[in-house]
């Protein structure tokens, strides 16, 4: 596993965002297997990128986890990014997690989407405040999963739903592994998952792509306490 983290810090949230849309762009143009990510810090990226490129036919977009909520649910994250992205440009295939079909059979669903496919070219990931990173959250049973590609998982956090969530072998498969990271109740967590040592207690710092770049983006208040 690449040890080495670059890290770049943005003035604010908004340049931090527009930094990740950049590079969710020039993988766009560049066609392949993208891997999108929810929360409220990659929806402003996501509609900067919208403005920034209106063909997104070339590339294939997957999920990194998923709330067991329906896609038209406003805590799903498929929903947040149909109407930040999806709806602004001319997609190709979008892979979704079926969330509606409960965290189980909905993780066998996706593993079955995945088929072959076996690195993305780009996966974008959040960080949370506890450490977690898609659905995998602090020295949870999860963290241990090496077989599958895709599994159900307890939420740890509100809202408090089922999820489906790709496992960290999956996360650590692509080519390059882009973290966005904003805001100040971020900086104790971005400190312990990329300049700390990995631990299960901070599940992002297991996270890094095993064959290329893994990039952190942050505001200058995420990256207090780097």
């Amino acid at each position: 596993m690449a040890e080495d983290v670059e890290i770049v810090v943005a003035v604010d949230a908004y340049a931090a965002a527009r930094e990740a849309a950049e590079r969710l762009v020039r993988a766009a143009r560049a066609g392949g297997h993208v891997v999108l990510t929810g929360g409220h810090t990659p929806q402003r990226a996501y509609e900067l990128a919208a403005g920034l490129e209106a063909d997104w036919t070339g590339v294939e977009l997957w999920w990194s986890d998923e709330r067991c909520v329906p896609a038209d649910d406003e805590s799903s994250n498929f929903g947040m990014a149909k109407k930040a992205l999806l709806d602004r440009v001319s997609v190709g295939p979008a892979h979704r997690m079926r969330g509606e079909l409960g965290k189980d059979r909905g993780a066998e669903s996706y593993e079955q989407e995945l088929g072959a496919l076996q690195q993305f070219d780009l996966m974008l990931l959040g960080l949370g405040p506890d450490g977690h990173v898609a659905s995998l959250f602090p020295d949870e049973p999860t963290l241990e999963e090496r077989e599958r590609r895709a599994i159900g998982a307890e939420a740890k956090l509100e809202p408090f739903v089922d999820r489906i969530t790709l496992t960290l072998p999956s996360l650590c498969s692509a080519r390059e592994v882009l973290f966005l990271v904003t805001g100040e109740d971020k900086a104790d967590a971005a400190k312990r998952a990329f300049a700390d040592e990995p631990s299960r207690a901070t599940p992002a710092s297991l996270v890094r792509a095993a064959h290329g770049p893994t990039t952190v983006v942050l505001d200058v208040a995420a990256a207090a306490k780097l």
